[in-house]
């Protein structure tokens, strides 16, 4: 496996150190922030408001990554903010403040998405970026199985110590930002240090500027999103259906460990069957579980619904990556990709908000009803309006 660089091992054990500390709280935090006073609707508004944050700042930062030529900065300081982002929310529980700190939390996620997706993107070839950012992805989510693994032992220890944990999950980050220092830059493009200052909304710009095969799918994957709401929603399914913390967290461990062991195998697939199959097959994964999170269940059936949602994650997530670096030009992969996640985090804002509206006054199988609904109208779109990439055309 040569085309597993040093930079990408080196990217993909930073992302597996920043998702066990993140990791270790996300299955806890629908439960902490309810504990704490806040409706299903509220937090809907938090995690969507969070990633509309991410989404702007993915965009911003994705452009001045590709006009600078540089990657390390951006990815060091994205680092960084998600980890002092952990011990914040352990200081104080008033709602403006668990705001700011998963603000910033998110707005590290911006900063250093596009530049590292672009590093991983120069590593590859065109024939292995289904298996580089399969491999990503892979090792990115096996911390989201030792994440909830040491949060569920935690808790078993000390029950309810939710504040505790936000403190502890510091360590890992704190590892990450140590492991970043020894990432090398790339040469730096003298043409692109003449560019004039980059504006907030400038990546905006690169839509009209962008290869029709882009704009096409990227239109998909914005309306699959709209409809795609928070995964803490799935967590409070599963909690609403009267299983215990414990349960909860190990079901989410299981979804996680599903989905770190098939996305490289997916990824090596997609390089060689096409990225456009496997990307479709794990949207209807999607459709079949949010169909299924429509009936209440016993622990069995919602771990079955997690390993298809696990299944359908490794299909989806480093796919559409991939995808998109492979139609647009290397010089703007940061940018191209930054646009997307950039619009996505805001259409994810809209999707959590809407979604625990729905959820509010219509119930949770309503909403989850809806959203395989749009789910399969999308597939139906990517199916005969797309064209896959030409390497497997």
């Amino acid at each position: 496996m040569t085309y597993l660089t040093r930079t990408i091992w080196l990217l993909s054990w930073i992302s597996l150190v920043t998702d066990i500390a993140s990791e270790m709280l996300y299955p806890v935090m629908p439960i902490y922030l309810q504990s704490i006073g806040f409706s299903v609707w509220i937090i809907g508004v938090l995690e969507g408001f969070a990633e509309a944050i991410a989404g702007l700042s993915k965009g911003y930062f994705g452009k001045l990554s590709d006009q600078t030529g540089r990657r390390t900065p951006f990815i060091r300081l994205g680092y960084g903010l998600s980890a002092v982002s952990k011990p914040m929310i352990a200081v104080f529980v008033y709602p403006l403040w668990i705001f700011f700190a998963r603000t910033v939390d998110r707005l590290g996620k911006g900063i250093r998405t596009g530049a590292r997706d672009a590093l991983l993107s120069d590593e590859a070839t065109t024939e292995t970026k289904g298996r580089v950012f399969g491999f990503h992805r892979s090792m990115d989510t096996l911390g989201a199985v030792v994440g909830p693994s040491l949060a569920l032992l935690f808790l078993y220890y000390f029950p309810g110590s939710y504040r505790n944990m936000f403190l502890i999950a510091f360590v890992p980050g704190l590892l990450a930002i140590l492991l970043s220092l020894y990432l090398k830059e790339h040469t730096i493009s003298p043409a692109k240090d003449k560019a004039p200052p980059v504006r907030f909304f400038a990546f905006l710009n690169y839509w009209k500027d962008s290869p029709p095969a882009y704009r096409r799918l990227v239109t998909g994957l914005l309306v699959f999103t709209l409809c795609n709401s928070s995964d803490v929603f799935l967590l409070l399914r599963i909690k609403q259906a009267g299983l215990s913390d414990t349960a909860t967290i190990g079901i989410y461990i299981f979804y996680n460990l599903i989905y770190a062991l098939a996305a490289f195998p997916l990824g090596i697939l997609a390089d060689r069957i096409g990225l456009k199959k496997i990307f479709l097959a794990g949207l209807v994964l999607f459709v079949m579980v949010y169909t299924g999170m429509s009936v209440t269940g016993s622990w069995l059936w919602y771990a079955s619904l997690l390993l298809l949602y696990g299944l359908y994650a490794a299909a989806t997530e480093g796919i559409s990556k991939a995808w998109i670096s492979t139609i647009t030009d290397k010089a703007d992969t940061a940018t191209a990709i930054g646009t997307f996640t950039g619009l996505q985090s805001i259409c994810t804002m809209m999707a959590s908000m809407l979604t625990g509206w729905i959820w509010y006054h219509f119930g949770a199988a309503t909403a989850f009803l809806l959203t395989a609904c749009i789910a399969f109208m999308v597939v139906v779109y990517l199916l005969v309006r797309v064209p896959a990439p030409d390497t497997h055309a």
